[in-house]
């Protein structure tokens, strides 16, 4: 795959395939750290002379936070220290002679991706580089540059499209994130402890299912829901309120599946030993052997317990390689992050290389000051699908790309 120092820049338009997708409220972004993650590859590139066309999708049609990028040029303006342009166009002639005018040094961002039809499906790198988006854009391009890691796991023109009619290169932080990954999972010191919570259940267990039957993990710690759905695989009942929250989320049509992943692989994972409720307006802890657990059927699990804390650190401190995605439990609620924040602590102080990945999971990292993981992904969807073992789309292309050209 190609690097950004495999080419020279001065005098060269850059298509930028970015991912500055960020959280909204009241029309607002609240968070710049997609744009922090971004930096170093724009700042590469515009020092190093080119005229660089920035371009990011935000959101989807009819959502809240479905918003133009006129904020995201605010934003990058004053990280950078210098203007990023806001073109109210994608590919047509206003964003077109745009292009054209750049000089060296330079740098725009064009409209929302998303307001394009083309870029809300996804499509076989065939069907997308026919798309108007590249066949108006690519006249104007010489290279394209590609650090869109959290969308690497979807197929649409600005992300693959352009592979065989335009170098693709990887971005700084394309770069640091598939290192990170690869060696987690290709080169991982054992023992290799993966850490599978949140809500993304039908994710976790295609992880769990390919890393132990790839001999890629030793040990499994579950929390949130993908715990909950093992602990009702072995057998446990979680009591009326949860098993109806459960059902209302599709999530029991799932147990089966992580039966057969047990049947196979049951000494290697774990599943939370006692669990904490909201109970008269506290934290409430109760092991799922005692008799406490009644108390299942009216209150729902908002956390693991003290002791799975426990019992997980100490795996933790004594793993060689983590990989981790999603909180334990509700970490929105202070007294139900514990969880969360402590098995993120623990991988912290870990000698381990450690992966974490996930918004929630990032979000509590950064909210508590955790410090001493190795890799902090910004892609959860896209790091669920790598370490499933499928094929990521942009990882396809940039392959696909360095084929294409360096024969040439």
């Amino acid at each position: 795959m190609f690097r950004l120092t495999d080419f020279t820049y001065e005098g060269k338009t850059v298509f930028l395939r970015a991912d500055l997708n960020s959280p909204v409220k009241d029309g607002k972004i609240t968070s710049d750290a997609r744009f922090r993650a971004v930096l170093p590859t724009i700042r590469y590139l515009l020092e190093n002379g080119a005229k660089l066309v920035i371009a990011t999708h935000q959101s989807r049609p009819y959502k809240e936070d479905y918003i133009t990028t006129e904020e995201h040029a605010e934003i990058l303006s004053k990280l950078l220290g210098k203007e990023v342009e806001y073109v109210e166009d994608i590919f047509g002639r206003l964003a077109r002679e745009r292009i054209s005018s750049l000089r060296s040094g330079e740098a725009i961002i064009l409209e929302n991706l998303r307001f394009s039809a083309e870029e809300v499906f996804y499509k076989p790198l065939e069907e997308c580089e026919r798309t108007f988006l590249i066949r108006k854009l690519a006249p104007l391009i010489d290279y394209v540059v590609n650090d869109a890691f959290a969308a690497a796991h979807r197929s649409q023109p600005s992300l693959v499209g352009f592979a065989r009619i335009k170098p693709m290169i990887m971005g700084k932080l394309m770069e640091k994130e598939v290192d990170a990954l690869t060696r987690a999972y290709e080169k991982g010191e054992k023992p290799r402890v993966y850490v599978l919570g949140g809500a993304k259940v039908e994710d976790s267990l295609r992880v769990a299912e390919n890393v132990l039957r790839m001999e890629k993990a030793d040990l499994i710690l579950t929390g949130g829901l993908v715990g909950h759905v093992f602990t009702l695989a072995k057998g446990f009942n979680l009591g009326d309120a949860n098993i109806e929250f459960m059902a209302r989320k599709g999530l029991l049509e799932l147990v089966d599946w992580a039966e057969r992943i047990l049947d196979e692989f049951y000494p290697m994972i774990r599943t939370p030993v006692d669990f904490a409720i909201d109970y008269r307006g506290e934290r409430l802890e109760v092991d799922l052997l005692s008799d406490e657990k009644r108390l299942f059927d009216e209150y729902p699990i908002l956390d693991i317990g003290s002791r799975t804390i426990e019992k997980y650190r100490e795996i933790l401190l004594g793993a060689g390689t983590i990989v981790a995605n999603g909180p334990m439990g509700v970490f929105e609620r202070e007294e139900f992050a514990l969880g969360t924040v402590e098995v993120f602590r623990a991988i912290g102080e870990s000698k381990a290389f450690s992966v974490v990945g996930g918004g929630h999971s990032i979000a509590s990292i950064y909210k508590y000051n955790i410090k001493g993981i190795s890799h902090i992904s910004t892609g959860g969807g896209a790091m669920l699908s790598f370490f499933a073992g499928e094929k990521l789309p942009v990882l396809e292309a940039f392959k696909i790309s360095h084929r294409t050209f360096i024969q040439k």
